[in-house]
């Protein structure tokens, strides 16, 4: 029973780094046409006020990626032959593999274009799936790469109470606009999409763990 408590922390550990990885992922495909294929778009307006403020949800990814790898690298699963990360670089490469010969679209511009057929969705989850496992695994891919993390977590512990209150205002904004979007695409039908419910998912997640994280304190223990 204890072993399957382990691993079941461990899978939650894990994706909640996708979930970062897919707010990261998604927020990048509506700056594709925000900043790029539509002109004077406004994305969910008028209940968001500016596509810009989308940068505010990257960010609190980003910063909600490091204690959520911490909640996994504490449990002792083991390993099956090989480290995780080596699992996801071959799945990374495998993906890599995929998007280049079976798809339309390439790997430089695979988050951004418009397009969400099955092919293209697949290249996306699985490469996303391989930067979790190696992001999950990171500091064990080098020992001088686990220096600088471990050193990073040391200086970042020195702040942690600035960051914890920037990590507060991230999650404002974010469960704002995880409002902004849900409202939305509830009144407006063309936008009622796999792809959009993703993204209000994904919102949601990326920013009730920004509250959660802060609640526990995480920046001022992380360090210890």
């Amino acid at each position: 029973m204890g072993k399957l408590w382990i691993i079941t922390k461990k899978i939650f550990s894990v994706s909640l780094v996708f979930n970062a990885l897919l707010t990261i992922a998604c927020t990048v495909g509506i700056f594709g046409g925000f900043y790029g294929y539509y002109h004077q778009w406004q994305p969910f307006a008028p209940y968001l006020i500016s596509g810009n403020l989308l940068w505010v949800v990257i960010a609190a990814a980003v910063i909600n990626i490091f204690p959520s790898a911490g909640l996994g690298r504490s449990l002792h699963t083991g390993r099956i032959l090989f480290h995780h990360y080596f699992y996801g670089f071959m799945v990374l490469f495998f993906s890599a593999l995929y998007v280049t010969f079976f798809t339309s679209a390439s790997l430089l511009t695979l988050f951004f274009v418009n397009d969400t057929s099955v092919q293209i969705n697949l290249g996306r989850f699985f490469l996303l799936g391989g930067l979790t496992l190696v992001l999950d695994d990171l500091p064990d891919v080098n020992s001088r790469l686990d220096s600088g993390l471990n050193w990073l977590k040391f200086k970042v512990g020195q702040a942690g109470r600035f960051v914890s209150a920037v990590q507060v205002v991230m999650g404002i904004v974010s469960f704002y606009i995880f409002v902004a979007v849900t409202v939305s695409v509830y009144n407006t039908p063309q936008y009622v999409t796999v792809a959009n419910f993703l993204v209000i998912g994904s919102y949601f997640i990326t920013s009730i763990t920004s509250f959660i994280f802060v609640r526990r304190k995480v920046w001022q223990k992380i360090a210890r």
